[in-house]
């Protein structure tokens, strides 16, 4: 059963529009806790589009379980992270330039830059994931970048409607964990999972944790954003 943690940059996402309502990551992240996830997720660009400075140390101080920085390797993402100091940081592409062909980081083009945030950020004792492609040759670079854990990315997974593509797509998630953990790392997964495809991937039993976002703030619009957090973790414990 892997655990439910919540990304809320889609709620930041809402104050794009101009309204009397000013949407609250914050307010979001407070719901889903007391709706049972075990964490709260956002990711953090130098262009401030979504999430700024201020959600940051704001979710720092009001999350109560585990909470989780998404930030590109730079010196001033690695620098805020030092500052903040989430429970965990996860390495994802700043730029599409710096991503894989299914999203992940391109480990092989920036590898010596990832190592030397990877060695400042846990130095300062804050474990490091890195969002990787479900692919066991980047499971491997993973691991000799002396990261805690990786974040198996599952867009192509969760996004491909074809029930033998699907399952092939699953496949692979499943043997990059079991990878993983063999190796000694600590196994996250997310992006795009959804309602209809977040079971499968919580059944995995190296999976510890599933961050989802997009699909909960939708359902959130229809049902309210504990009851959609609350049906995810269940169906997350009924995998």
């Amino acid at each position: 059963m892997a655990d439910l943690v919540v990304n809320v940059d889609y709620v930041a996402a809402l104050r794009q529009h101009p309204n009397d309502f000013r949407a609250d990551p914050a307010a979001a992240a407070v719901l889903a806790e007391l709706a049972g996830a075990v964490g709260i997720a956002v990711r953090f660009t130098e262009d401030r589009r979504f999430v700024n400075d201020r959600d940051i140390r704001v979710l720092r101080e009001i999350v109560q379980g585990r909470f989780v920085l998404g930030m590109a390797p730079t010196s001033e993402m690695m620098g805020l992270a030092l500052d903040v100091k989430p429970d965990e940081v996860v390495l994802i592409p700043g730029r599409p330039a710096e991503a894989s062909t299914d999203g992940g980081l391109d480990l092989i083009l920036d590898r010596s830059d990832i190592g030397e945030t990877i060695a400042t950020i846990r130095d300062s004792g804050i474990p490091v994931f890195l969002l990787t492609d479900p692919d066991p040759e980047h499971i491997k670079m993973a691991h000799r970048l002396n990261v805690d854990g990786v974040q198996i990315h599952t867009a192509a997974y969760a996004s491909d409607g074809l029930p033998s593509t699907r399952e092939r797509l699953l496949a692979r998630v499943v043997d990059a964990a079991k990878i993983a953990a063999k190796l000694k790392l600590r196994v996250a997964a997310g992006t795009g999972l959804g309602y209809s495809t977040a079971r499968a991937i919580g059944r995995i039993s190296e999976v510890e944790a599933c961050l989802i976002g997009h699909s909960l703030m939708v359902r959130a619009m229809l049902v309210g954003m504990e009851t959609a957090v609350r049906e995810m973790v269940i169906l997350l414990e009924d995998s």
